[in-house]
């Protein structure tokens, strides 16, 4: 689900104009509310695998305000003094004033005056890959205490040794997002913490979502709480968030309703074809391209 509509469908056409379809294989830690919609309409089979892998362990989330900062530099400190590794995760590479986004660069000055004792290394996606991957082997080598970042080590990350995450600003990204940089850590047999160091004051709903986050570490239950919060988007457009058009309905309430609907749909399809492609053809138009993405 990294890629937009537009880009899968574009995937999709280049077999369908040589006369191949492609069959499409999706996956995803986190579904995103369009995704986890098309699930519950049957346009997708699905299966799950809810278990974590051998050897892992939960993650335990907390909540700390931005003004208690000193403790965590303080917890990140005793962390890798007892030869654990910690993640210190940025949303910005640049200062800016507007977002109130701790830049990775200035966090990366900071935690190396405040912890001259340690190694920290500094990560972003405007680095070279070269110097990506050098500073990445370090810390999975162990000459790295602490690695300051940018959501670049969202994927493809796996360092067991490391047990500590700090997440600033959580508050400025999503659910799914969230929950894959925690993945980061959790992945060896030691007990791993995630710390989302937000800004306070946090709206309502900035709390109700990062709550969500410290409560479950279940991938899916984060997915339907984020189809709740976020509404499914449109399943037969590009929107991938944003609430459907329902007068009445509520996909997560009535999702139990949905195969009722399903055979009344299949039934009128085969009994009355040319009225179905009617129906069809008039609310849905263009858009009967994307159910297919």
């Amino acid at each position: 689900h990294r890629f937009g509509v537009q880009q899968r469908l574009a995937l999709r056409q280049k077999g369908v104009d040589g006369r191949l379809c492609p069959h499409q294989l999706i996956m995803t830690a986190t579904p995103i509310p369009r995704t986890l919609a098309m699930s519950a309409y049957a346009d997708l089979d699905t299966s799950i695998l809810d278990e974590l892998p051998p050897g892992r362990t939960p993650i335990n989330t907390v909540l700390i305000s931005d003004s208690r900062r000193e403790e965590v530099i303080e917890r990140v400190r005793a962390g890798c003094t007892e030869g654990r590794q910690a993640y210190w995760v940025c949303t910005l590479i640049e200062e800016s004033e507007q977002l109130q986004a701790q830049a990775a660069e200035v966090t990366w000055q900071n935690l190396c005056e405040h912890l001259p004792e340690l190694s920290i290394g500094l990560i972003h996606g405007r680095m070279k890959a070269s110097e990506k991957a050098e500073i990445m082997q370090a810390f999975k080598d162990g000459d790295l205490h602490l690695l300051v970042a940018t959501t670049v080590i969202e994927v493809g990350v796996d360092v067991p040794n490391a047990s500590l995450m700090i997440i600033e600003n959580p508050e400025r990204l999503g659910l799914a997002q969230l929950h894959q940089l925690r993945g980061r850590v959790g992945r060896g047999s030691t007990a791993s913490h995630c710390v989302l160091l937000y800004q306070a004051p946090l709206s309502a709903l900035g709390r109700e979502r990062l709550s969500i986050m410290r409560e479950s570490s279940d991938g899916f239950v984060i997915a339907e709480k984020d189809l709740e919060l976020r509404g499914p988007g449109e399943v037969l457009g590009t929107r991938q968030t944003g609430l459907i058009q329902f007068r009445v309905a509520d996909l997560v309430r009535d999702a139990d309703l949905l195969p009722q609907v399903q055979q009344a749909a299949a039934s009128l399809a085969g009994q009355h074809p040319q009225r179905a492609a009617a129906i069809i053809d008039r609310w849905l138009a263009e858009g009967q391209q994307f159910a297919q993405v």
